[in-house]
């Protein structure tokens, strides 16, 4: 396996999962009034998920990390916001062929979950970049202004409009979990296109129907909604993450099945507290 080709799908799996979500700095809390938000059911501050991570290496699965999501109450320019933030963490195993250490974070509005402010700073392999996104909605569509910090310390700015609803890979997250599965059937194409500080991608999900699932090494087993999340990049089509949430109000991601060029990969649920909804779904 040569390390190249290691480090591109490591970061394919955690900025594309963890999951598997920006604002102006003249932004008013009215202002983030848009048709890119969406009314939040599905999750609280306070709530916290852990997962682990592991990668099957020659027919072997091995535990090579562990990601943990959070999302409390805080304020962004002056009005209340969800704060929620990610942190992936490899383990020993991992950083013998690849160090990595991912925090996210994001602040979306309380009132639609439009997205107000994003940051990513990522060590991945030899390398540490910063990723910020901050939004407006003029229009009711999103404009949004970018800054990357790349490996060699240099800075880029720019600023885009779009004319369709756009997120990062927090935001589109939270977004996700709050749709209404008895509006859906199966086979249903969802579009939901992000972008980074660098450009758009034009990703959708795909909602495969309901199955059972038994979280790894515990006796609590859910209903579950299962999606594919598709990515179609230089005019090829792939299914990047298979992922279950459970068939509830929570909508709480508790598998994620990742193909991955040289195997697969599965991020576990482990833990979870400060859920919003009862779990219904729990058989």
């Amino acid at each position: 396996m040569k390390r190249i080709h290691f480090s591109k799908q490591i970061k394919r799996i955690m900025l594309m999962t963890l999951f598997i979500v920006h604002c102006s700095l003249f932004i008013t809390p009215a202002q983030a009034q848009s048709q890119c938000g969406i009314e939040n059911n599905a999750f609280k501050a306070g709530e916290f998920l852990a997962y682990d991570l592991y990668f099957n290496w020659q027919f072997v699965w091995v535990k090579v990390g562990a990601a943990s999501m959070s999302t409390v109450m805080s304020t962004y320019e002056g009005a209340p916001a969800y704060r929620t933030s990610l942190i992936t963490r490899g383990n020993n195993k991992l950083d013998g062929v690849f160090v990595m250490r991912d925090t996210l974070t994001s602040y979306c509005s309380i009132s639609d979950l439009s997205p107000l402010y994003y940051r990513k700073g990522a060590l991945e392999g030899k390398r540490y970049y910063v990723d910020e996104l901050w939004y407006t909605y003029p229009n009711g569509y999103s404009k949004v202004k970018m800054h990357r910090i790349n490996k060699h310390g240099e800075h880029t700015w720019q600023e885009i409009a779009y004319d369709e609803c756009i997120y990062d890979m927090m935001s589109i997250f939270l977004r996700a979990r709050n749709f209404d599965a008895a509006k859906i059937k199966q086979g249903d194409i969802i579009p939901m296109p992000i972008t980074d500080a660098k450009h758009r991608t034009d990703t959708w999900l795909v909602y495969q129907g309901k199955e059972n699932y038994k979280i790894e090494g515990s006796r609590e087993k859910f209903r579950c909604l299962v999606f594919s999340f598709m990515e179609r990049e230089d005019g090829k089509t792939t299914e990047l993450i298979k992922f279950y949430v459970t068939d509830d109000d929570n909508h709480m991601p508790v598998r994620l099945d990742m193909n991955l060029s040289f195997g697969s990969a599965k991020a576990y649920l482990r833990t979870y507290q400060g859920v919003r909804n009862p779990l219904s779904s729990k058989l």
